[in-house]
């Protein structure tokens, strides 16, 4: 697996990581369960956002002055690239978190430690599913041409399905853990599991939160089998695709609460999604024929994203809102 990293490098981005999980933890929404405001959370937002730049700067200076500007400056492309992909991507699996959330009727200060462990689970999960891939591709090339297509058609997909209104209600994998788990019907705070007194023993019961917490995960690897194989039409290298994966997480239980009240402001973004899943799919089938230039791909990606997006408040903004 070639790479530009050493493993000075590799330690001081997991160190980075480990900081920055532990402010998002221990000191965003710190104190007892209560709702995250829109403030605050826009306040986190911009700052992950922040430090995800800072990073890539200080990987372009770093590069700059080891390897090279040119180098550099197609790394440096590479990571802001994938990190923009991945990013934009986080804001569905944020909209399903939302839609869980909704249908177990969760209130918004009992969500917390449930999003910090969706949080926690896709690092380690997308770490692994990282690593794996570029492997694969190492050995394999032509799998470069199967993650083309399966994108392709995700994206046209989820063209077709972005109006259509999602539910949970009849949904199979929910009925099944239900079915299969001893589950309380109330929620007990924060706690995944209570202890019941049955037939004179105790027996511990899974509370909603567990299950919603079940589904929070499998969403995340859902997701992942669908953002990962986008980040190799950008780069194959494991430290470009990783570190723009892990940066586009970091702060995403801030970005949650910041679109939790906007959601609907948002309607056309599904489309802006599946154009950019199109594109990179198309540009994985042709990775052998055309060579797309990544600075092309990131005008496209930001174009795409922001034009869906300034589309959608100008819709909510003409829409008339129901009395």
């Amino acid at each position: 697996m070639e790479t530009i990293a050493n493993p000075w490098l590799w330690v001081v981005f997991f160190t980075l990581v480990l900081v920055m999980l532990a402010i998002d933890l221990f000191w965003v929404g710190r104190g007892p369960a209560r709702k995250v405001s829109v403030r605050e959370a826009a306040i986190w937002s911009g700052v992950w956002f922040g430090l995800s730049l800072l990073f890539g700067a200080g990987l372009w200076w770093y590069l700059d002055g080891s390897v090279g500007r040119e180098l550099a400056n197609q790394k440096a492309v590479e990571y802001l690239t994938g990190y923009l992909i991945e990013k934009s991507l986080a804001i569905d699996n944020v909209f399903v978190w939302l839609m869980i959330f909704s249908y177990f009727a969760i209130p918004a200060e009992l969500q917390k430690r449930v999003l910090v462990l969706g949080v926690l689970g896709a690092i380690v999960l997308r770490t692994i599913m990282i690593f794996a891939g570029v492997w694969l591709i190492a050995k394999f090339h032509w799998l470069l041409y199967v993650f083309g297509a399966f994108l392709l058609l995700t994206g046209i997909k989820m063209w077709f399905a972005a109006d259509s209104e999602g539910g949970l209600g009849d949904n199979k994998l929910v009925k099944w853990l239900q079915s299969h788990m001893k589950l309380t019907t109330e929620l007990h705070g924060e706690k995944f599991f209570v202890w019941k007194q049955e037939a004179g023993k105790m027996v511990r019961y899974g509370t909603p939160l567990l299950l919603v917490l079940i589904l929070v995960e499998l969403s995340d690897v859902i997701f992942a089998v669908d953002s990962i194989p986008a980040i190799f039409a950008i780069t194959t290298d494991p430290f470009i695709v990783l570190t723009s994966n892990i940066m586009a997480i970091l702060g995403l239980r801030s970005m949650y609460f910041l679109l939790a009240d906007m959601a609907d402001r948002f309607s056309l973004l599904k489309y802006g999604l599946a154009l950019v899943l199109v594109l990179i799919g198309t540009k994985m089938l042709l990775i052998d024929l055309v060579k797309i230039p990544v600075a092309v791909s990131l005008s496209a990606v930001v174009i795409i994203i922001g034009t869906s997006i300034w589309l959608s408040l100008r819709r909510s903004r003409q829409t008339p809102t129901a009395v």
